[in-house]
């Protein structure tokens, strides 16, 4: 036996912290610097350093742990680069309510303090996702790892900010912008999240300043009547006859008095409301448009914290929704109120804290897009970057072609600060790669830099290539720039991909990766979004302490399909953790057949595998294992994850422990002879070794453990080869399943028929073919080994046995009928009665599923995974009752 044994059971937390520690400690996933290997490469997409692992990180972060430990091992100089994001806003939160907690606000403590107690708290409690990402296995190069607040990355965004803005693509103007009152902070249009709700739809009269034509007001139809304080035109459509007339005339503002004119616009609907509609430019983004095209005054009436202000007459200090009453109940005193209607309507909320944002016009600073938007969309439609999967582009390609100007300032402290001095004598304003000492327009040292900082995702959008050292040369950008691929979720194809493009682009003259795999959506069992009020979240933390993170690992690997959401239960954890159960019981069976012999002979060189000395069950195996090699690679590297992961199960579970450790039983028990011993040793050893290289990128822990027991291994699977495949034997491998048809034949039929286990039979095998019949003979041993077979005749023909069932192996030329005696062993009679009453309870409740699933009224109103419960059950008894029926079929016949 091997002096290198395993444990009964695998117990994951006694390995997989060593194993973690080991890869960092001795630098595997660190590339080399002049290696002349093919390089690929990655860039992790930098969790927030507010961030703990969820499924959607457990997920991303497993799939490119496979393309890196899988590329590595097949030859290539990989780097997957890690890093975290600052998370402007959310990391701010964290802070200002520990700040809460004291009893003080950023205010109290200064600016200058507060980014230090940023910085503290960010070396305290900000390496927690990395912590996690280490412990799930990510092989990240983490002498890399990159913050996108360190030096490195905030010199890159100054070049940035400062080449964009000279080459006029950065500019600062008064906008109507996405405003967050509790957040205080601008924000861009990605990051406000709508939500369909019940409102209002309030139709209010304003007077006309002269009636005409027999009319004295215009009607208005709104959704927020607490702007009209801010009104500054009622529009109509000039092609509508009712208003046309009134064109050019003025209305007199309720509660503030104000005479506004009535215009023509082409925006203006027709059939929305009553026709007319209120403009105002400083509180909508339609309306602000509209006072562009007009010329018309943008008169703002709420705060910061969206509270009416001195511009809303009497209704100052009052909180908008307060004012919202106020206006309403004062316009039906006043009679101006026409009727209220429900209306449906998308509320934008705050990404961050779910307040409603109010639109507001603003000094901000944006990035003119389309300029950087035009490059990028050819980017994807010459090829230079592919989507997978392609149907993804159509998302990328509507957002491009209807960009919008970018707003990247925000009103808060942490974050890169706009590199923007202002000058408090001329009004100029400098913009520098360094900090300035004077005005660059008149002189003058009286400037103070701009308050703002920059939006988190401008520096993310230079991610590709400042974490390689732009703007220096540096020899990382040489040899890792272009990426190989980015792997992310398709909810940040706007705020990321796209934005990486066009800097790449811009910047580098080079797309910043040559292909964006986009993966599914994580849903619990029912096919439902995760949150925590359903009360459905899976926490990856806890499924990886409780199934083993190789389970959890392959788990998400197998369930990975293109296009399709992940149904995620924990049960299927659970089944994985049986695979790795079964992967951990083969190993420790290969080792406890591996005698001081066998060591002898590898000492001499003579236990190695010699596929000139391969009998039937080897060379079967040894097929299986090279299409197993070619299928995962071709698998992996086009992102069919869940297929290389079935490949795998199916080798393991299916392949080699169903069938080749069976067959080459009695060779490892040494009743072939020493020679055939020691064979069958060398190429069990052999397919072990390899297997667990094919499935270290997707379980590392477990195959490391078993890889550092097996002979003739040192260091770690992640510093090896890749299997490569060997000598093919097609013809001989297809002999092997002619053999296991009739093993599987006669096994069903002592399934079906009951036949105790432990009880040997005859078979007769017949066959037209000699070939096969030449076949069946060299494996009559595998026959009756693992069929439990005693007496086993094979010809050409013959006279069916008495009390025999019958069955049909293969198909075709290589078709043989199989019969099997059961006198003696089976009481028909009481056989024929058993599956007939199992065959009656199997049609009796499927005839009833049959009748609930063709009833429409069921199939509407049940929930969907009751009806897809009932459907699979169904399907269940059909096999159940083809089963049972052909049972019957051989009892009789």
């Amino acid at each position: 036996m091997s002096e290198k044994t395993l444990e009964k059971t695998y117990e994951p937390g006694s390995v997989e912290g060593r194993w973690a520690d080991y890869w960092i400690k001795e630098k595997l996933a660190t590339p080399g610097e002049r290696s002349e290997k093919p390089s690929f490469s990655m860039v992790i997409p930098p969790p927030n350093i507010t961030g703990a692992l969820h499924l959607g990180h457990a997920l991303n972060s497993t799939l490119q742990d496979i393309l890196a430990r899988s590329r590595r091992m097949r030859g290539f100089n990989v780097l997957w680069l890690p890093g975290i994001d600052h998370a402007g806003i959310a990391t701010q939160n964290v802070v200002e309510k520990q700040l809460a907690a004291e009893g003080l606000d950023r205010h109290k403590v200064g600016r200058e303090a507060f980014i230090e107690r940023v910085w503290k708290w960010k070396n305290e409690s900000g390496g927690t996702i990395i912590n996690q990402l280490k412990r799930l296995g990510a092989s990240c190069d983490w002498t890399r790892l990159r913050f996108t607040m360190d030096e490195g990355l905030s010199r890159a965004v100054r070049e940035v900010f400062t080449s964009l803005y000279k080459e006029g693509l950065i500019y600062r103007g008064d906008y109507i912008i996405n405003w967050c009152p509790r957040c205080h902070t601008a924000l861009s249009d990605l990051e406000v999240e709508f939500n369909e709700t019940e409102g209002s739809l309030w139709y209010m009269r304003y007077p006309l300043v002269k009636p005409a034509g027999g009319i004295e007001y215009l009607t208005v139809a709104t959704t927020r009547p607490e702007t009209m304080l801010g009104d500054t035109a009622v529009a109509v459509n000039p092609e509508d006859g009712r208003y046309k007339a009134l064109i050019g005339k003025k209305v007199r503002l309720p509660f503030v008095e104000r005479e506004i004119p009535v215009i023509g616009d082409d925006s203006v609907s027709i059939e929305f409301g009553t026709g007319a509609v209120k403009i105002t430019p400083a509180h909508d983004f339609n309306d602000f448009e509209v006072g562009r095209r007009h010329k018309l005054q943008s008169i703002k009436v709420m705060d910061e914290s969206a509270r009416m202000n001195e511009n809303a007459g009497p209704f100052k200090g009052m909180d908008r929704y307060e004012a919202r009453k106020k206006v309403v109940s004062g316009l039906e005193e006043k009679g101006l109120l026409e009727k209220t209607e429900k209306h449906k309507l998308m509320l934008g909320g705050c990404y961050r804290c779910s307040t409603i944002v109010e639109p507001t016009l603003s000094k901000q600073w944006f990035v003119k897009v389309a300029p950087l938007a035009g490059p990028a969309i050819e980017a994807v439609e010459d090829g230079r970057i592919k989507f997978v999967p392609k149907n993804w582009e159509n998302l990328y390609f509507d957002w491009m072609r209807n960009i919008r100007d970018w707003c990247i300032s925000r009103q808060i402290w942490w974050g890169h600060r706009i590199p923007a001095w202002h000058c408090r004598d001329c009004g100029g304003v400098t913009v520098s790669t360094i900090d300035p000492d004077k005005c660059e327009s008149c002189g003058c040292k009286n400037i103070e830099q701009d308050p703002d900082v920059l939006d988190t995702w401008f520096s993310s959008a230079l991610w590709p290539f400042s974490t390689l050292g732009w703007p220096e040369k540096t020899g990382d950008l040489k040899a890792f720039y272009p990426t190989s691929v980015l792997s992310t979720s398709f909810d940040i194809i706007f705020f990321w991909v796209a934005r990486m493009a066009m800097m790449g682009l811009k910047f580098m003259k080079d797309v910043p990766f040559r292909e964006v795999y986009i993966h599914a959506l994580i849903r619990d069992a029912k096919g439902q979004k995760m949150s925590k009020s359903k009360g459905n979240v899976i926490d990856p933390l806890v499924m990886m302490e409780q199934y083993g993170t190789d389970a959890f690992r392959f788990t998400l690997a197998v369930l990975a399909a293109q296009g399709r959401d992940i149904k995620l239960a924990e049960d299927r954890i659970a089944g994985y953790r049986n695979f790795c159960n079964k992967i951990w019981n083969v190993a420790r069976f290969t080792l406890m057949n591996l005698d001081e012999t066998f060591f002898e002979a590898m000492a001499s060189g003579r236990a190695r595998v010699d596929e000139s000395r391969f009998n039937m069950a080897d060379k079967w195996i040894w097929e299986r294992r090279n299409a197993c090699i070619r299928e995962v690679i071709e698998a992996i590297d086009t992102y069919r994850f869940d297929e290389a992961a079935r490949v795998l199960y199916r080798f393991v579970w299916h392949e080699l422990c169903d069938w080749y450790v069976e067959l080459v039983k009695l060779d490892l028990r040494g009743e072939s002879g020493a020679e055939r011993k020691l064979d069958a040793q060398s190429t069990l050893a052999t397919v072990m070794m390899d297997t667990m290289k094919l499935l270290h990128p997707f379980m590392p822990f477990i195959t490391e453990e078993i890889a550092e027991k097996l002979p003739g291994h040192a260091g770690s699977l992640m510093a090896g080869d890749f299997p490569k495949e060997g000598r093919a034997f097609p013809d001989e491998a297809a002999r092997m399943e002619d053999v296991m048809d009739v093993i599987r034949a006669v096994r069903n039929i002592r399934t079906d028929m009951n036949v105790p286990p432990s009880a040997m039979a005859d078979c007769f095998c017949f066959a037209d073919d000699p070939g096969l019949r030449e076949t069946l003979s060299e494996g009559a041993e595998y026959i009756k080994l693992l069929a439990r077979v005693k007496g086993l005749v094979i010809a050409e023909k013959g006279e069916r046995p008495g009390d025999s069932v019958s069955a049909v192996a293969g198909a075709g030329q290589k078709k043989a009928e199989v019969f099997v005696p059961l006198g003696g062993l089976v009481d028909f009679e009481v056989e024929e009665k058993r599956i007939t009453k199992e065959l009656s309870k199997a049609e009796g409740e499927a005839s009833g599923l049959m009748k609930m699933l063709g009833n429409e009224e069921f199939t509407k109103k049940a929930p969907p995974e009751v009806v897809e419960k009932d459907r699979a059950r169904l399907e269940v008894l059909e096999e159940k009752t083809g089963k049972l029926k052909a049972g019957l079929e051989r009892i009789r016949t």
